[in-house]
């Protein structure tokens, strides 16, 4: 039998591990530096779906021997050959107007305004609230995690 000090706790216990992220929720690659074929199966006999930019990122679901399927930002799912894939994170901003900051809060100076689709370079994986993020012409500044995706 438990004590009753620990069965007083046990509710809370329970909810911080159901609220605590996961390390490794999902898993995202980018395209590297060529343009990545996706196809309907993972085979380079099946249908072409469509060609993904490089820098592209996308959602690894799961590997298939040399192949993975992948989620792009639409929810759209395809295969690729694994190689097509780089490790390097970048993300793509999904609400039109998201501001980048100077510092990690709405009361930082503004330091761009990004339309929906705009690449940025993730410069830290792990961030919850704010992403540390890189724009193509050198703005490094911060971002709301929920208004990119790629995380």
């Amino acid at each position: 039998m438990l004590p009753s000090r620990l069965l007083a706790a046990a509710p809370l216990v329970a909810m911080t591990v159901l609220a605590a992220p996961s390390a490794h929720a999902f898993d995202f690659k980018t395209v590297g530096t060529a343009p990545a074929i996706l196809y309907q199966t993972p085979s380079a006999k099946g249908n072409k779906l469509y060609l993904a930019p490089p820098g592209m990122p996308l959602q690894v679901m799961i590997a298939y021997g040399s192949w993975v399927k992948v989620r792009d930002m639409n929810g759209d799912v395809a295969w690729t050959p694994a190689n097509s894939l780089a490790a390097r994170r970048n993300v793509l901003v999904r609400t039109p107007g998201s501001r980048v900051h100077s510092g990690p809060d709405e009361t930082s100076a503004v330091l761009m305004t990004a339309d929906k689709g705009v690449l940025l370079e993730l410069a830290d994986p792990h961030a919850l609230v704010w992403a540390r993020v890189r724009h193509r012409d050198g703005i490094i500044g911060y971002i709301k995690v929920s208004d990119i995706w790629g995380l």
